[in-house]
């Protein structure tokens, strides 16, 4: 059973579960596309878990999500695109209509397109989760930034791949200089660091600071480097010496987004309490300060090629486009709808735990194409009774080829009571338990209930 805790592991994502599951408005109606002018709010749905990364250009968007799934948009209708074997954290678009994504199934896939859809490439190596891609301006090579302390450069000619060692923890996120010649990361060790992309060694440690960083965006351009970290600042530095140029903080925190619009005069920060905060790079001022979410973190932002529009995820299994122009008057048009995005105390605390253990990776329906269908673990219909690893057309991990479990009350109290990673070792679910044996109880019994076949 897949569990919320997962969400919280990107980025220094460790918000606590307090979060919940109620927090990002509902989608809605969908408007008109950018097209390099003033334009309306408008949604991307179809996802079956949380929006994790975001890249556009002109005619494409692509999502990477919690779900195990990339989603290529044209004209607002999908494409989506199944090869990673756990949530996808982030994705690039390339040149030819090809795109890159990493997961937290360590791996990087090359996406290419052909007569019969897309070709992939998986690029393994890393021994982590793999939490950002980029690629080089000549398009030639892809950067990665992985959990387990190293940068991966994987040339698209098919040369064999290096990775980069230096950081004392994991690597947060990466981004190429705009000659290519340089590499800048950043990692939760508190440090930015240089790389020479040609010999693949470290050339200098451009920032130490006290927390982890989670984000950086160069603006070679312009001559500025931006990063948020988990104190909740954005830093402006130089490019030429590193020294600081300005800092921008609400006392809200972590930073987990950044994105820049296409002229540099933008930069758009996300951050883990909901705000999309704009800054106006000439003056060095706070421009917009908007809650784009109820709570709850801001994981992936972008503009639009036009530069007048800002592509928000988060928690909600739907993208958002906030016209930067009125992003101060959308805030008053959300509202909740989806069952999850309900006050918890209005539920009985079975359907509680589950919201809050289960919902995010399984739906209840045995129905196609239900809402919720896309999701990053298999339907919970008929659960009671099955054997675990046998939903038809869902990828399981190969440590639940020809399990024996049964799922029972028995079964599923233990899951819960030891935890998915000793229950089931090696299991794609995510690590945590329930403690308290009545909320076990609660879960299982509304488990039971919600999950029986509909002609019972």
């Amino acid at each position: 059973m897949g569990m919320v805790f997962a969400l919280l592991g990107g980025r220094l994502r460790g918000l606590g579960a307090g979060l919940g599951l109620w927090l990002i408005p509902a989608a809605l109606v969908a408007l008109t596309p950018d097209r390099g002018q003033s334009e309306e709010f408008f949604t991307l749905k179809g996802h079956g878990g949380p929006i994790m990364g975001i890249a556009a250009d002109e005619g494409r968007i692509a999502t990477a999500s919690f779900d195990n799934s990339v989603g290529l948009w044209r004209d607002r209708r999908a494409t989506w695109l199944e090869g990673h074997r756990a949530a996808v954290n982030d994705v690039t678009l390339l040149a030819g209509g090809r795109l890159a994504s990493g997961g937290d199934d360590f791996a990087v896939i090359l996406w290419t397109p052909g007569a019969d859809g897309f070709t992939t490439q998986r690029m393994e190596g890393h021994q982590g989760k793999v939490m950002a891609v980029t690629a080089s301006p000549d398009g030639r090579l892809l950067a990665s930034a992985s959990w387990d302390g190293t940068i991966g450069l994987w040339p698209l000619d098919g040369a064999a791949p290096r990775f980069l060692s230096g950081h004392g923890s994991g690597v947060n996120d990466v981004a190429f200089s705009g000659d290519g010649g340089t590499l800048y990361s950043a990692s939760s060790d508190g440090t930015i660091r240089t790389w020479d992309v040609a010999s693949g060694d470290e050339t200098g440690v451009m920032a130490r600071h006290g927390f982890g960083v989670n984000r950086l965006l160069p603006a070679p351009g312009a001559g500025w480097l931006a990063y948020g970290a988990v104190d909740g600042v954005t830093r402006i530095l130089s490019l030429k010496d590193g020294s600081e140029m300005a800092e921008f903080t609400r006392d809200r925190r972590p930073i987990l987004a950044l994105a820049a619009s296409p002229d540099g005069a933008q930069l758009a920060v996300g951050d883990g309490e909901g705000f999309i905060m704009v800054i106006d790079t000439e003056r060095w001022q706070i421009r917009r300060d908007f809650r784009a979410t109820a709570r709850g973190p801001i994981w992936a932002l972008a503009f639009s090629p036009g530069g007048t529009s800002i592509y928000a995820g988060g928690l909600d299994d739907a993208m958002f486009a906030w016209p930067v122009e009125t992003l101060d008057e959308q805030q008053q048009m959300t509202t909740g709808a989806r069952s999850f995005l309900r006050d918890p105390a209005t539920m009985p605390n079975g359907e509680r735990q589950f919201m809050r253990k289960c919902s995010i990776c399984h739906t209840l329906s045995d129905t196609a194409g239900a809402e919720g269908a896309r999701r990053a673990g298999p339907t919970l219909a008929g659960l009671f009774g099955r054997r675990a690893g046998t939903v038809p057309g869902y990828r399981y991990s190969s440590t639940l080829d020809g399990s024996k479990i049964i799922w029972s009350p028995d079964t599923i109290n233990d899951l819960f009571e030891m935890g998915p990673d000793h229950f089931i070792p090696g299991s794609k679910m995510p690590m945590q338990k329930i403690n308290s044996a009545d909320d076990r109880a609660d879960l299982i019994a509304y488990l039971r209930e919600a999950t029986q076949p509909a002609d019972r």
